[in-house]
């Protein structure tokens, strides 16, 4: 019995401390409205990928698709379409950081955003210098930590994943939405 009551507690405290660290810094409202601010409209654009496309996804990006659905938020002023909002889960250490990557019509990234960050270390991922060197980058760049993207001192892993995050989902603009 007490053996069982430990194994209780113990599951009770590591569920509290791995949520301990969790920040939350934008909700996706508020990254488009960063990313975007001249928008005057927002509609969902979700992306239900072919197996074609996801084939040619990861001979772009030399990742895994790792999935066909995506949530995409187009920005709009009036008619005219000023890009496109993806939304995207990556594995730091051990926890998921979310993100918003703004893209232009052209596939270009206009910015990168960190929603929440749930890891005791590799916060500073949500640097705007950091995050400023995505800015600029296609499918054509090699987005990759080490060649046009700094790693970051004790957040290796995070920015590694997050920059992975990005890569992909320049190579899915490229394929599915660039106009």
């Amino acid at each position: 019995m007490k053996a069982l009551q430990w194994t209780v507690v113990a599951t009770g405290l590591v569920a509290s401390t791995s949520s301990a660290f969790a920040t939350q810094y934008l909700t996706a409202q508020q990254a488009q409205a960063l990313i975007f601010p001249q928008a005057n409209a927002f509609k969902e654009a979700n992306l239900q990928l072919t197996a074609e496309q996801m084939h040619a996804i990861e001979a772009l990006s030399g990742l895994p698709a790792r999935s066909a659905a995506w949530r995409v938020i187009s920005a709009w002023q009036g008619d005219k379409l000023l890009g496109h909002m993806v939304l995207d889960d990556v594995i730091g250490k051990f926890e998921p950081i979310s993100y918003a990557v703004g893209l232009a019509p052209d596939a270009t990234v206009i910015q990168v955003e960190i929603l929440a960050y749930r890891e005791s270390h590799g916060f500073e991922i949500r640097n705007a210098a950091w995050r400023k060197q995505f800015v600029g980058k296609t499918a054509a760049d090699k987005v990759t930590v080490g060649d046009n993207i700094a790693n970051i001192s004790g957040a290796t892993l995070s920015s590694t994943h997050v920059t992975d995050g990005v890569r992909r989902i320049v190579a899915v603009a490229q394929v599915a939405l660039k106009k």
